[in-house]
């Protein structure tokens, strides 16, 4: 009886044994399980940043070109504003000093063919002679002052619209608004002084209408 009552202690001993061991192997088991299944989460974890990181970059990359592009033609666009409003300022202006000088030279081929009046009239006042000018001779005397003023009135509308003569006797020959026909020598006058105006010259505002036909001093 007491030998069956070991043997029966060990093999209950041995069952617990084994149980044990059992469990202490499930236990392990199931750690290694866990771990593994942690391991891998964290690198599932790990690689998912790195891939969203590629993307962020890319889609930096592509807004950084994008925002180079747009600088880029911005400038190019604003270059052409600038432009094109540099182009239209420029183009009032010549707009505004045309239209200014239509104002004053407008008249100018009106002027020239008023000339040739003013250049008849003048010669029938000189042509006049002087001493038959008298009381006894009422038709004549009245002719000749209303050629007189005649030529005052045709003066004064030339002067009220710009139009001056050019009369340089005894002044200094100037070729801007003088044209030299001869060459002499005078006594007493200096070189290139104006001794002859052969035609009378005229000038619109600043500008030469007819130059006058002079000779020169040498």
């Amino acid at each position: 009886m007491a030998l069956i009552g070991v043997r029966s202690a060990l093999r209950f001993g041995q069952s617990i044994n084994e149980s044990f061991l059992f469990n202490s192997r499930s236990l392990m088991i199931s750690k290694i399980k866990f771990n593994t299944a942690e391991e891998t989460k964290k690198s599932e974890t790990d690689t998912l940043p790195s891939s969203n990181d590629d993307k962020s970059n890319v889609e930096i990359e592509k807004l950084n070109k994008q925002i180079v592009e747009l600088t880029e033609k911005n400038s190019e666009l604003l270059d052409k504003y600038k432009r094109s409003l540099a182009d239209g300022e420029n183009l009032r202006q010549r707009l505004t000093k045309q239209i200014g000088e239509a104002k004053i030279y407008g008249i100018q081929g009106f002027c020239k063919d008023l000339l040739d009046v003013a250049d008849v009239l003048g010669k029938a006042t000189e042509t006049v002679p002087k001493d038959e000018i008298k009381d006894s001779n009422p038709h004549l005397k009245g002719l000749y002052e209303g050629l007189i003023m005649t030529e005052a009135q045709l003066k004064s509308v030339f002067k009220r619209h710009g139009l001056e003569q050019v009369n340089p006797l005894n002044e200094k020959f100037d070729p801007n608004f003088q044209e030299a026909l001869f060459q002499q020598e005078v006594e007493g006058k200096a070189a290139g002084t104006v001794v002859v105006v052969s035609k009378i010259g005229y000038k619109l505002h600043d500008r030469v209408l007819r130059p006058a036909l002079v000779g020169v001093s040498k």
